[in-house]
């Protein structure tokens, strides 16, 4: 259930809600009895509760002429992180939440936690952080649990279960009364040594000094941890763990916060550095990595460069799978238009054999009006070209039409051995092989088009590359897009690494390398002129 009246984020009229909340609050104490029915709905709904009746806190407002203490509205996916939350712990596993700054995660997590406490019986929370300071100072909002104080004693007396700051809000410590609840924080090496939790919160994770310390003791003190952080590079368990497949991922990006739009991501990138914009604003992990092949903020540039720049797309259609080679991975189909991506989507193999791939990608090209797709060739995509023979073959005796199929080798020889994509150096002499040619092609797509977009720069609309702000899982393209390094080897030629320092396999961004690279660019304006 949203915000049940209209209201604008960016430029936000609290009025209503609080007009809309007095009306209901006198309503509701007219006919006491309906308040034990609404507080087991917001049992299981707790984002309903602080949409309702929640409070939050932002001295900025006073420069906006707005009052500093607002009604929480959550937006839809500060909404969709509430219920992943819920169902991690119902769940009893882990997750992991990766965000940009200023999200507002910090308020929306002590609320949820409250409001958890409030209407659950019995339960445990804990909540940690790298410093004390960040967990608790008693009067200071920037605090965690200063946080949760001015979230509980805004509430409505009905809703509050008894609890009252003078006998309920100790240092590091909220009791509920009414359900016998507690929410307690730690610090640092603290953190998980203060016995066992329902869940466990520990707000920005990528920072800990000592994580190795926390994620001994966490082991042992709760079924369900919930890391929350912007990135911190690699080298950190959080990373280890965000891109070791074996913990669910929510990501909260800039784009999904309705207040912030292109002109705020273009002022940040005008105040801060770039390894700040890439890792605190962009959610990039490879930020101070050396030798990242895209950077994040040529990625950031290619988002609706079409519309920035006033283009029209045109060109033909084209298709991509890239086969999942292990157990975690996904597989991937993408669809492309001339230089914007279309379609992107993914899905496990756990269970399948590749011909139920094939099928799909079939199913896909079908929906998509795709004529010829290529395909990783290499490791379990081999099986790919035998079965895509069965699969037209059996179009044929329907009456269907045949969709062609080509193989990608990337450790393959290089595409036009004799030509020069970098200046003064041949293909056959620059690259190791015809992975690090196509990887190598699409970094300098994202580079012309950066280049074009924010630096003003002439371009060829053929040469650059779009991703649709509205494409299907965006955001783990665009993480996995500045995940592979480059490195140049002891006879000269560059050498990829798509996947350094043990993270996974980057499937969204291999399946969109293949249907850049140049090869099959190649085989469309064939396919064009053969039609």
């Amino acid at each position: 259930m949203p915000i049940p009246f209209a209201f604008d984020f960016k430029r936000p009229d609290y009025l209503a809600a609080f007009e809309w909340r007095v009306e209901r609050l006198q309503r509701i104490r007219k006919n006491p009895g309906v308040i034990p029915g609404m507080k087991a709905f917001y049992r299981d709904n707790p984002a309903q509760f602080i949409i309702d009746w929640g409070v939050t806190f932002d001295p900025r407002n006073a420069e906006r002429g707005l009052p500093t203490l607002v009604p929480f509205l959550l937006f839809p996916r500060q909404e969709e992180w509430v219920a992943w939350f819920m169902e991690r712990w119902k769940a009893q596993e882990d997750g992991i939440t990766e965000k940009t700054r200023d999200m507002g995660m910090s308020w929306l997590t002590m609320s949820m936690s409250c409001t958890v406490c409030l209407f659950q019986p019995q339960i445990s929370v804990g909540c940690g952080s790298r410093k004390e300071e960040y967990v608790d100072v008693i009067g200071d909002p920037d605090s965690l649990f200063e946080k949760g104080r001015i979230f509980l004693q805004n509430l409505p007396a009905e809703f509050r279960g008894g609890w009252d700051r003078k006998l309920h809000a100790s240092y590091m410590k909220l009791q509920f009364p009414e359900s016998g609840s507690i929410l307690s924080g730690e610090a640092g090496d603290g953190i998980g040594r203060g016995g066992r939790a329902s869940f466990y919160i520990v707000d920005e994770s990528a920072f800990l000094a000592r994580p190795q310390l926390v994620d001994a003791s966490l082991s042992q003190t709760t079924n369900c941890r919930q890391d929350i952080s912007t990135p911190n590079g690699r080298a950190n368990s959080f990373a280890e763990r965000r891109h070791g497949g074996k913990v669910k991922v929510f990501t909260f990006h800039w784009r999904d916060d309705p207040r912030k739009d292109q002109a705020w991501y273009d002022k940040q990138v005008e105040r801060l550095d770039p390894v700040t914009v890439a890792q605190e604003i962009d959610i990039d992990y490879s930020a101070s990595v050396e030798g990242v092949l895209i950077p994040s903020a040529w990625v950031q540039a290619a988002i609706d460069a079409d519309k920035k720049l006033g283009i029209e797309i045109t060109g033909a259609l084209g298709g991509a799978l890239d086969v999942a080679d292990e157990g975690v991975d996904l597989n991937a189909f993408g669809v492309s238009r001339g230089v914007r991506i279309e379609h992107l989507e993914s899905w496990s193999g756990k269970g399948d054999d590749i011909f139920g791939t094939v099928q799909r990608a079939f199913r896909i090209s079908d929906d998509r009006g795709v004529a010829a797709f290529m395909y990783d060739a290499d490791g379990l995509g081999a099986g790919v070209r035998g079965d895509s023979r069965v699969i037209n073959e059996q179009r044929v005796n329907k009456g269907s039409s045949v969709i062609r199929v080509s193989p990608f080798r990337g450790s393959g020889a290089v595409y036009d051995p004799e030509g020069e994509m970098v200046k003064e150096r041949k293909n056959k002499d620059f690259f190791a092989n015809a992975k690090a040619q196509a990887w190598w092609s699409l970094r300098t797509r994202f580079q012309k088009t950066y280049r074009a977009v924010v630096e003003g720069m002439d371009y060829s609309m053929d040469d650059l590359i779009v991703i649709p702000g509205d494409l299907p899982e965006r955001v783990k393209l665009v993480s996995e897009l500045s995940q592979p390094t480059y490195t140049i080897n002891a006879v000269g030629k560059i050498v990829i690494d798509k996947a350094p320092e043990g993270s996974r396999s980057p499937n969204h961004a291999d399946t969109v390398m293949i249907l850049f690279q140049p090869g099959h660019r190649a085989l469309d304006v064939w396919a064009a002129l053969a039609a």
